[in-house]
């Protein structure tokens, strides 16, 4: 069993910022692929964006430049710092990681139960 627990959500001013994080805990032997989407009402989930253990990272089209992925290997940690928002970011942001829970075992995609991320005035 995998459980990803996000935390650093709330409501923020046009302009400001917020730090999400998501950590994975269970039986785990590696993690490939960690990420954030959303969904705000009425709108399809999107990939905000997402980074490989390599450490390469795609981004969103609409988050680049204010956004940033990192993460925490040695935590099985993975952080949005979300800087510049805008009331288009409001939405429910899920993390999911593609987890290998042995070294022969195929890789399994677990989500977080999502924050809500409102931008307003």
């Amino acid at each position: 069993q995998v459980q990803l627990v996000e935390s650093g959500g709330g409501l923020v001013q046009p302009g400001g910022s917020l730090r999400l994080s998501c950590a994975a805990s269970g039986s785990i032997f590696s993690i490939n692929v960690m990420g954030w989407f959303r969904q705000a009402p009425g709108k399809q989930r999107e990939l905000v964006a997402n980074i490989i253990s390599s450490g390469s990272i795609n981004y969103a089209d609409s988050v680049k430049g204010r956004f940033t992925i990192s993460r925490d290997n040695a935590k099985n940690t993975v952080y949005l710092q979300m800087n510049r928002l805008i009331p288009e970011d409001t939405a429910v942001y899920y993390c999911n990681a593609d987890v290998k829970r042995s070294s022969w075992s195929l890789a399994t995609r677990w989500w977080g139960q999502g924050t809500q991320v409102t931008v307003s005035s």
